[in-house]
């Protein structure tokens, strides 16, 4: 981790970033070829959101665990638990280092979990940016 200048306008394109992209993402009709697009998509629009509030603060991560940290810290209420973001970093990993296809259950799951995540986080993060 490094500090440097906090930089609230580059915290905020990051969070619109993410924002369109989880927008393409739910966009994807769910099949085992796009299994592992959308569960890396979805888990990289929720680092992304991390990175922001990380970039607003002046801090500069160089690792995926220190955004996700940075998440678990915010008081948010969702209908699901927040750590469920962990859980996407770690199939993502396995998808990325270990070739795992997800199965479409799996996928559906990660679906649910952003429907259920991403709109209450990125708005707690934008209050916390602005």
């Amino acid at each position: 981790m490094r500090y440097k200048r906090p930089d609230k306008k580059n915290a905020l394109s990051i969070l619109e970033a993410s924002q369109r992209d989880m927008k393409f993402t739910q966009s994807l009709e769910i099949s085992e070829q796009s299994g592992a697009t959308i569960v890396r998509n979805v888990y990289e629009s929720f680092r992304m959101l991390d990175d922001s509030l990380l970039v607003a603060k002046g801090i500069e991560s160089e690792d995926h665990v220190t955004p996700i940290n940075e998440l678990m810290k915010l008081k948010v209420n969702t209908d699901r638990p927040i750590n469920l973001v962990d859980n996407l970093r770690r199939l993502r990993h396995n998808i990325n280092y270990y070739g795992y296809q997800p199965s479409v259950e799996e996928v559906k799951e990660v679906k649910s979990i952003a429907n259920s995540l991403f709109e209450p986080i990125k708005n707690e993060v934008l209050k916390k940016i602005k």
